[in-house]
């Protein structure tokens, strides 16, 4: 569980860092399961106590935060001024021997089942599955990862969010892919994400809103099987092109989210837990009723197609400890729960909200917030 940072034990710091630096620094700690602020701080107390190190080009440098133990940097700047280089220099060199002293583990051998299928959804609306998928999905490619993001969730919140424009009604989509209706190939509808460190790794499939029809035509196909196939055998062909494919699910219990449920079932030579579903929700009851409902939902689904589903975990949204005992008893609740797990806590701040009102991804726009950090908590804990 990730919560903000309790300023009284950490200090925020500000440097400018090269964009190659920046990058390495989180592909690496994802590799490796470790935080960040964690990483940085092991760097900058070996540092100050190593010999001098060789310069690091910080030219072209942009800003870059993270958060220390209170006191460490003013030990750190300390140093500079001993070495008679600037704080950013210092800093640079700091991560640069964490990285030098915590090298890349071995990659993993290539999965037989393809890509890694990830859904977010909830029956409830309002928890924060947009938000909470697009932010992961960010942080998988920010950590090197080839990633899709679909947005099935015929009100096109998703890709509104993103800056990008729906479907038209009339053209190709990945409903009508589903459904036998379309020609050409899903991987022309594709749009690049730009900006960020994630750049060159992240797609998205825009919604369209002929997806509203999507449970009516499933449930009146002849096509028995067509009901959980018809997502993947719309997706099958993209697999081989990306390492994680992480779907926004609409909030509903109807026949499209079983698709999407059956699309992240374990398949056959696949590990556990490589792929299944995250369930955002948020401190209170109503998420509570709600996640009863979609886990019947699943449990349907396993025993009547024989089946094993994944649920690899709650995100408790929007969070804020000040409202009260219905927040913090609500989230003693889902951590109680045990398995599954509650994987992080994103705590209720402007960012998510100004990232959406200027249509730029969180990591974008606020790439070293709280929230931001903890979408990449998810994002190693769900690829570890």
């Amino acid at each position: 569980m990730t919560a903000p940072y309790d300023p009284s034990d950490r200090e925020k710091v500000v440097a400018k860092l090269p964009a190659d630096l920046r990058k390495e620094l989180k592909v690496r700690a994802a590799e490796l399961d470790r935080d960040i602020q964690d990483a940085v701080t092991e760097g900058a107390e070996a540092w100050r106590k190593a010999r001098p190190r060789p310069e690091v080009d910080t030219a072209g440098g942009s800003s870059f935060s993270t958060y220390l133990p209170t006191g460490l940097y003013d030990k750190v700047k300390k140093v500079c001024k001993t070495r008679g280089i600037s704080y950013n220099q210092g800093l640079a060199q700091a991560i640069r021997l964490w990285l030098d002293s915590n090298p890349s583990p071995r990659p993993k051998p290539l999965r037989v089942t393809g890509a890694r299928r990830i859904i977010f959804g909830n029956q409830k609306g309002g928890v924060g599955k947009t938000s909470v998928s697009a932010g992961v999905a960010q942080a998988l490619a920010e950590s090197g990862y080839r990633t899709l993001l679909i947005d099935f969730d015929p009100q096109g919140h998703l890709t509104k969010q993103l800056g990008y424009p729906m479907l038209d009604i009339d053209s190709a989509s990945l409903a009508k892919h589903m459904l036998g209706e379309a020609r050409g190939d899903l991987s022309e509808l594709l749009v690049p994400i730009k900006g960020g460190d994630f750049e060159e790794h992240l797609w998205l499939l825009p919604a369209c809103k002929d997806a509203f029809l999507l449970d009516a035509k499933l449930a009146t196909s002849r096509n028995v099987r067509i009901k959980e196939t018809a997502l993947e055998k719309a997706l099958e062909p993209l697999e081989q092109a990306y390492e994680y494919i992480v779907v926004d699910c609409p909030p509903s219990l109807g026949y499209a989210m079983d698709t999407a449920i059956y699309y992240c079932r374990t398949r056959e030579g696949e590990e556990p837990n490589t792929s299944g579903i995250v369930v955002p929700v948020l401190a209170e009851d109503s998420s509570a009723d709600a996640y009863d409902m979609l886990y019947d939902q699943i449990q349907d689904l396993i025993e009547d197609l024989n089946i094993d589903i994944a649920l690899l975990g709650f995100v408790v949204n929007m969070y804020d400890s000040r409202k009260g005992y219905v927040a913090t008893s609500s989230l003693d609740e889902w951590n109680n729960i045990g398995e599954p797990p509650v994987l992080a806590v994103v705590p209720e701040l402007k960012d998510q909200r100004e990232a959406v009102r200027v249509k730029k991804p969180l990591l974008v726009h606020a790439p070293y917030g709280d929230q931001s950090d903890v979408m990449r908590t998810v994002a190693r804990r769900i690829s570890a």
